[in-house]
């Protein structure tokens, strides 16, 4: 009987480390839309819970219906779009400002979280715009320890 137990243990050790070794290769060369489409939701042989363990799935994300955007969202989207489109320097502050005026009821975090939902960025100034460019050259400063003692003593010219 020790025998029996033995092989039995040894198949359970052999079957757990093929089972780890799929788990890890499926997630990796599955994408995650693939591994939803693996689901048997109905008479599957195995609980949603293991085949979501097995998949490498949150058991949530199995449940989850997305919720269209409401009529309202899509109107400030809209008009955020239309606002943008004629002053696109403005940022979400500057938006939302302009969208309480029109009697809209948006908050400055919900104007950047659609701003970035449809990929609108302010233009403004980058940084380090004043940093001198390496390959322009320096010339250097010529009238050092000159000093103008009459007018028109030191002239200026300046060619581009």
């Amino acid at each position: 009987m020790s025998a029996r137990v033995e092989e039995l243990y040894s198949e359970i050790g052999r079957l757990t480390t093929h089972v780890a070794w799929l788990k890890k290769n499926l997630v990796l060369t599955l994408s995650r839309a693939n591994r939803l489409a693996l689901i048997e939701r109905e008479a599957g042989e195995l609980p949603l819970r293991v085949q979501a363990e097995l998949l490498g799935l949150s058991r949530a994300s199995l449940y989850y219906k997305r919720v269209p955007p409401s009529a309202e969202e899509i109107a400030i989207k809209h008009r955020i779009d239309e606002l943008y489109t004629h002053h696109p320097f403005y940022g979400s502050r500057r938006l939302t400002v302009c969208l309480q005026r029109e009697g809209l009821i948006v908050n400055r975090k919900a104007v950047q979280r659609y701003m970035r939902e449809m990929g609108i960025i302010a233009i403004y100034p980058g940084q380090n715009l004043s940093r001198r460019e390496l390959a322009h050259r320096v010339y250097p400063y010529l009238l050092h320890g000159v000093r103008a003692a009459e007018p028109d003593h030191i002239w200026g010219i300046d060619i581009v």
